[in-house]
């Protein structure tokens, strides 16, 4: 699939002020595709470490991280020569091993000539709420880029509908209404990503099948995936409040709420029962918090009412999931009135 962050990835590469990369992101959003992917592509070789399964290498970095020290030592392990502005380093599931999470302010100090990408689900996770104590973030010393699901535009691209985003934007730019021919389609290319979204699984599945259900079966891998992340970086309680107020998500956007709504978790529900539940979705990438503000001007941190704010799934086709809404009510041609299609554009 075509991504946007190709773009980035390789302006990244000839950034004159490059430091070590790390790709943010919710799980199954794409990231190690997309970085291995340019790897292969931008680069004479690529070395490829997943610091989840590979053992040996994790107990590497419990030595010396300095990169004299782990080049060698990496290339003996790998058994592939590690050369400067000519390898990929991809350190993959970095949240696995925190001191090679540590090792990238080396690498941006000592030897900013070597190309390293990390990548990692629930990086934000571990490093914010699970393992304060034990991670030291190299902030201020690597490029942070953060992944999202396939917008609209990559959507249609991954349905082989190049002309038809390429005409939407010309459109778009010079103002101009497309043709009602042209424009009805575009309305159905936009009803089908509310029901599938950008999650590249989901968005294959379709692409190869064309078959909603199909389509819902890899959303809910993708949604059993998130929910066994929640018992393995939380406690048993958290994990069960984090659960609740992920599946309240759908409810909250089609009530007239003006905001996010505690008592609709839960019947007595408040911001010190559920806010760490909150903030671990926030950092999952898996919801998207909107922070009210009070007034619309700049610079917008000044004016944040921090008391209200709405909770949005991080992706439009899990939304749909979740809810439960039938498929074809999302894709009737003339569904103007139903009431609940402003949640799913929202989102």
């Amino acid at each position: 699939m075509q991504r946007k962050i190709t773009a980035e990835l390789l302006a990244w590469k000839n950034s004159k002020n490059r430091m070590p990369l790390i790709l943010n992101g919710a799980r199954q959003i794409g990231k190690t595709y997309s970085i291995k992917e340019f790897g292969e592509k931008e680069f004479a070789n690529m070395v490829y470490i997943n610091l989840e399964r590979n053992e040996p290498i994790r107990e590497i970095f419990d030595g010396n991280i300095s990169p004299k020290v782990l080049i060698p030592a990496l290339e003996t392990n790998t058994e592939q020569r590690i050369k400067a502005g000519e390898t990929l380093i991809f350190l993959d599931e970095i949240q696995a091993c925190e001191r090679a999470l540590t090792s990238l302010k080396y690498f941006c100090e000592d030897a900013p000539e070597y190309h390293v990408a990390a990548a990692g689900s629930l990086l934000g996770v571990a490093v914010a709420m699970k393992h304060r104590e034990k991670y030291s973030f190299p902030v201020g010393k690597v490029n942070e880029i953060y992944l999202y699901p396939l917008d609209f535009e990559e959507f249609l691209w991954a349905m082989e509908r190049e002309k038809l985003a390429e005409m939407i934007r010309q459109h778009y730019e010079n103002n101009e209404a497309m043709e009602p021919v042209f424009h009805k389609m575009a309305l159905e290319y936009l009803k089908k990503y509310l029901v599938i979204g950008g999650m590249p699984a989901a968005v294959k599945s379709f692409a190869e099948s064309e078959s909603y259900i199909e389509t819902a079966n890899a959303q809910t891998d993708i949604y059993n995936e998130y929910i066994a992340d929640t018992a393995k970086y939380a406690d048993p309680a958290t994990s069960i409040k984090i659960r609740a107020c992920y599946d309240s998500i759908p409810a909250q956007l089609t009530k007239e709420n003006h905001k996010f709504q505690y008592k609709m978790v839960q019947k007595g529900g408040t911001a010190t029962i559920f806010g760490v539940s909150l903030e671990w979705l926030k950092f999952a990438g898996i919801a998207l918090k909107c922070q009210k503000i009070t007034q619309g001007e700049i610079p917008i941190a000044v004016y944040q009412y921090f008391p209200d704010f709405k909770l949005y799934m991080g992706d439009v086709g899990m939304l749909t999931l979740k809810s439960q809404i039938p498929v074809q009510m999302l894709l009737a041609e003339n569904n103007e009135a139903n009431t609940l299609l402003g949640a799913f554009t929202e989102n």
